[in-house]
């Protein structure tokens, strides 16, 4: 698999955490600053995996 596939995958999975976040706010905070937390690991990762930094 292509570093730039990787990347945009992992940018999206990213994306996917985050929305997750939001949608357990008000249910459950732990989770959600859990899924907040790996939202935005993936997000770094993909972002240094494309080498935008």
């Amino acid at each position: 698999m292509s570093t730039t596939v990787l990347g945009v995958l992992l940018i999206g999975l990213g994306g996917l955490l985050f929305g997750g976040t939001l949608s357990l706010w008000k249910t459950n905070k732990a989770i959600a600053v859990g899924l907040a937390a790996c939202a935005v690991l993936a997000l770094a990762a993909g972002v240094l995996r494309l080498g935008y930094f």
